[in-house]
Parts: C-alpha cells; sequence; structure tokens
C-alpha cells in the first residue's frame, strides 16, 4: 500500500462497484440541471471509503489536497475523511500549543479548499467535525460562519450552518439562530433541510428555543425546513405546527 493519494485513488479502485457508480450520480444530482451536475463517481460505498481514510490517515496534507482536486466525489470524500481524522487526532494526541497549533493549520487548509466541496456529503462528513470543533472554544472567530453564510456558494452557506452543530450540542444557540433567520428565504431545498436539522437538534437540547423560533417564524418556514425541525416532536403537536403555517 503505497502512502500517497495515487494509492488511495488504488484502494478506492478496487472495490468500486458498477452499479453504483450507475447509481450514484442519480442519488446525488449529478446530471444536467442537478446540484452536483458534472460530478464523476468510481462507484465506492461510504464503508469502504471510512476503512480507506483509517488506512490512510498519516497522509500528507499535499496529498489530500490533491485527492480534493480529484474530479472523482470519492477521492474528494476520502480525502476529507482523512482531515477529520487529523484534526481529531491532533486534538488528543498533542499536547499544548502544539496540538492547537496543527488544529489551525488544517481548519486553515480546510477553509482552502471549500471550493472542492460541491455537494451536500462532503459537507456534512466534515463541517461540524472541523470548523464547528474548531469554533466551539473560539467565540472570536465565529464571524466566520456570517462571511460564510454571505457566499453566494451554496455548499459554502451549507457549511455555515452544519458547523453549528457543537455549538449547539453545547446549548450555545445564539449563532445557530442568527443564521437560521437569515436563511429562511433561501431558495434552495438543501438550505431548507439543514437549517430544519440543525432546528430539530436544538430542540433535543432545549425544547422551550425550538418553540419560541417556531412561534415566531412558522408562517415564513419553508415546508421541508419546518418538517425537518418538528420531526421528533408529538404527533398531535407536530399537526398544529403544520395546520399554522
Amino acid at each position: 500500500m503505497k502512502l500517497s493519494h495515487t494509492g488511495v485513488v488504488a484502494e478506492l479502485k478496487k472495490v468500486a462497484r458498477r452499479d453504483k457508480a450507475q447509481f450514484l450520480p442519480k442519488f446525488f444530482q449529478a446530471y444536467p440541471g442537478g446540484y452536483g451536475e458534472g460530478d464523476q463517481f468510481l462507484g465506492v460505498v461510504v464503508p469502504d471509503q471510512r476503512k480507506i481514510a483509517r488506512q490512510f490517515r498519516e497522509l500528507s496534507r499535499a496529498d489530500i489536497a490533491k485527492l480534493l482536486k480529484s474530479p472523482w466525489h470519492e477521492c474528494r470524500l476520502t480525502g476529507l475523511l482523512i482531515l477529520v481524522h487529523q484534526f481529531e487526532r491532533a486534538g488528543k494526541g498533542a499536547a499544548g500549543d502544539q496540538g492547537a497549533a496543527e488544529r489551525q493549520e488544517i481548519v486553515d487548509f480546510y477553509l482552502s479548499h471549500l471550493t472542492r466541496l460541491n455537494n451536500w456529503d462532503l459537507v456534512d462528513s466534515s463541517a461540524h467535525k472541523i470548523l464547528g470543533q474548531y469554533l466551539l472554544k473560539r467565540r472570536g472567530r465565529r464571524k466566520l460562519l456570517d462571511k460564510l453564510a454571505r457566499s453566494k456558494n451554496l455548499w459554502e452557506q451549507r457549511v455555515s450552518v452544519i458547523a453549528t452543530m457543537p455549538l449547539i450540542h453545547h446549548e450555545e444557540f445564539d449563532d445557530f439562530l442568527r443564521l437560521a433567520r437569515k436563511f429562511l428565504g433561501h431558495p434552495h431545498d438543501l438550505m431548507h433541510k439543514a437549517v430544519g436539522w440543525m432546528l430539530r437538534e436544538m430542540g433535543k437540547r432545549d425544547i422551550s428555543q425550538l418553540r419560541a423560533f417556531l412561534d415566531q417564524h412558522v408562517s415564513e418556514m419553508p415546508r421541508t425546513m419546518l418538517r425537518y425541525a418538528i420531526e421528533k416532536l408529538p404527533q398531535p403537536e407536530r399537526k398544529r405546527w403544520l395546520a399554522r403555517e
């Protein structure tokens, strides 16, 4: 096994499946006019990509960059999974300033390659695990979320929302709620799903916060966002919120 980006590609090709190579472009809307238009797929399932990412967790940043520049979707996702491994290890293994410096380096690297995150699974596998965890202890840098939210790029906008998950899990809701209000009128269904998902996560920690948001904004929430947000509420309450939209 060669510890290089070519080694990763070789391992991915070994486990590629023709049926998945035919199915995945449809699933990720890689057809003309779809949100993933132009993407290419080898046909590798995510569990196999996670296994390969663990095998190559020592891969250099330069080789990860080459994976992220690949036209193959699975190369980009596997590169991100390796980067997540390295970020988590930097937080556990390296002590003090050394660990903090490595995490900062990884975050800077991640942000410099956001244009290569061109589908929802790439965002959802990395944004909260790298950027979100980084921002958890860095309140002074959370305006970065607003910068991403102002982007005209759908995927950078989704990064801004998904990255708030660790903050939500620590009952720090203000940054997310600011973004949720901003995206109420967003035209894309994928942003409705992202905001609704995080609203649901907030409701698991503090149901009163979710209900307060719904009470104020239910009439302007896209239906998909609302359905995602109330998914875990009791059925009678879900019906009441749906009737108020």
